[in-house]
């Protein structure tokens, strides 16, 4: 079947911090993230090569996590069919007003409980004459701060499984699995799954603890593979907890570094920028459990928290 391209992009994430100051602290000053306006508890931020009004939305909570994962259509008829195939499957939430910048919006779950929004009017950012370009085709001058993340990459959810909600993602929004994760009794235990030419956008992985609707982690691209180095001696300088790398993963040959941010959540920075799945007919790539026992590109093995770390933490709700 032939992909059907009705989702544009990931747009922007709402993430869930009981430590507000302190993660805002970490976004802008480590990751080099630009505040763009307040609304309540909420900061929204944007990274220097986003086109649009935020990257990420930080609200103050009770616990950490993630409370909703934004994609932007391709049109405003794709978002109509997008939503109409929604609501068949029994999913859908319904209308809302979009946040600053957004248009109308529909939310909606996936089966594992993670809320999603679904859009497409968006107002491009313009920015003021302090954070103007010197090149026209960029949103924003580069923020020589911390990191300097260019933009919001992918997100990897935990689930209870992981199938279930990739197939609902293949059904109703035309995303199709890159590459995935099969265990010996036939489990598939990861997807990473994308909606154009992006090798991925969205990434379910099984959750050790059996839980349901936690977040593995949200994902930021930087400018080059050597950025990551860099932003490992900052995460030094910082006592930002590093959890693991710089290495370079097998499956989709990103290379990687992960820490925790102040409100507990898994943040990576990563490097994919080269890697496109250009062909419409990709056969999704399948790793086995004993291609994975050998660890990652390099050989660095997958360490234990990688199965069992998530947010917000099992013993609190949402």
């Amino acid at each position: 079947m032939a992909p059907l391209h009705e989702i544009a992009h990931l747009g922007h994430v709402e993430l869930l911090t009981p430590h507000p100051q302190q993660s805002l602290w970490f976004f802008t000053h480590v990751l080099g993230l630009t505040e763009n306006g307040r609304d309540g508890d909420s900061v929204y931020l944007r990274t220097w090569d986003d086109y649009e009004h935020h990257s990420l939305k930080l609200t103050a909570h009770h616990t950490s996590g993630i409370r909703r994962t934004a994609l932007r259509a391709c049109s405003e008829e794709a978002l109509h069919r997008r939503v109409a195939a929604l609501q068949q499957a029994g999913r859908g939430i319904g209308w809302i007003d979009g946040d600053p910048g957004i248009g109308p919006t529909y939310l909606f779950t996936d089966p594992d409980g993670h809320e999603f929004e679904l859009y497409w009017e968006s107002q491009w950012y313009q920015a003021p004459d302090e954070l103007r370009p010197s090149l026209k085709n960029q949103p924003q001058a580069y923020p020589s701060t911390g990191f300097s993340v260019r933009r919001l990459d992918h997100v990897n959810f935990l689930a209870q499984q992981t199938l279930p909600n990739g197939d609902f993602l293949r059904e109703t929004l035309g995303a199709e699995a890159t590459e995935q994760i099969q265990l010996d009794d036939g489990t598939i235990a990861a997807q990473w799954l994308h909606f154009n030419n992006k090798s991925y956008d969205i990434v379910y992985t099984n959750d050790w603890t059996g839980s349901r609707g936690r977040l593995h982690h949200i994902a930021f691209a930087t400018d080059t593979r050597e950025d990551i180095l860099r932003a490992a001696d900052i995460c030094l300088e910082n006592d930002v907890f590093i959890e693991t790398g710089p290495h370079k993963h097998a499956i989709q040959q990103t290379f990687f570094l992960y820490v925790y941010e102040p409100g507990g959540n898994r943040i990576e920075l990563c490097n994919p920028l080269t890697r496109l799945v250009l062909a419409p007919d990709w056969r999704t790539i399948t790793w086995t459990e004993a291609e994975r026992a050998k660890g990652q590109a390099w050989g660095l093995k997958t360490i234990e928290s990688f199965h069992t770390h998530g947010t917000p933490p099992v013993d609190q709700p949402h």
